[in-house]
């Protein structure tokens, strides 16, 4: 697929070229959505984040927290365009300090994701963000850390939705906003 200029883009549309299925990976009967090609295109990847930061620039945000290690990508870039720090949720044993964890399940099996127990002062306004929002299990456990800490969710932002898994339902009333969403 050959680089495009920003000006060849006409809307969200044109990202899901980008967006490439990988049966049954990481197991039989999931179609994983490969992001590398939209990574790997300097205008297809400046879309995307511009996408992803639009309905939050005119809201203030202190903090973006992104889950490791996809959500790192798209977080630390939003907070960058929107002049907000970044936070890191990262896998069990990634973080050198005291940290808050939280167990959840995932699509295809069991994991565990911590945060610092001081990376989110109470009344900090947050805008959580990741690659993709499936079952919702991911995300409910990244708002299951940032919550007892008293951060305001100003929303959770996702490049990707898969909409007939239902995510969203398990992460209200919190507002979602999706770049993609595939039925």
């Amino acid at each position: 697929m050959q680089n495009r200029s920003l000006c060849e883009f006409s809307g969200v549309a044109d990202l899901v070229r980008y967006i490439r299925d990988v049966p049954d990976f990481p197991k039989p009967g999931i179609v994983f959505k490969d992001i590398t090609p939209l990574l790997a295109d300097p205008a297809a990847l400046s879309m995307a984040v511009e996408f992803l930061t639009q309905p939050f620039r005119n809201t203030h945000i202190d903090l973006v927290i992104g889950a490791e290690s996809r959500g790192f990508i798209f977080a630390m870039t939003v907070a960058r365009n929107l002049s907000a720090g970044f936070v890191p949720i990262r896998k069990k044993g990634k973080l050198p300090r005291k940290t808050r964890r939280v167990d959840y399940d995932l699509e295809y099996g069991l994991d565990s994701l911590e945060i610092h127990h001081d990376a989110v002062p109470k009344g900090s306004r947050v805008l959580l963000v990741d690659d993709l929002l499936a079952t919702g299990g991911t995300m409910k456990a990244c708002l299951d850390l940032v919550l007892p800490s008293g951060g305001e969710i100003v929303g959770l932002a996702f490049l990707i939705e898969l909409a007939f898994l239902k995510g969203r339902e398990k992460l209200a009333p919190h507002p979602v906003h999706a770049v993609l969403q595939f039925d």
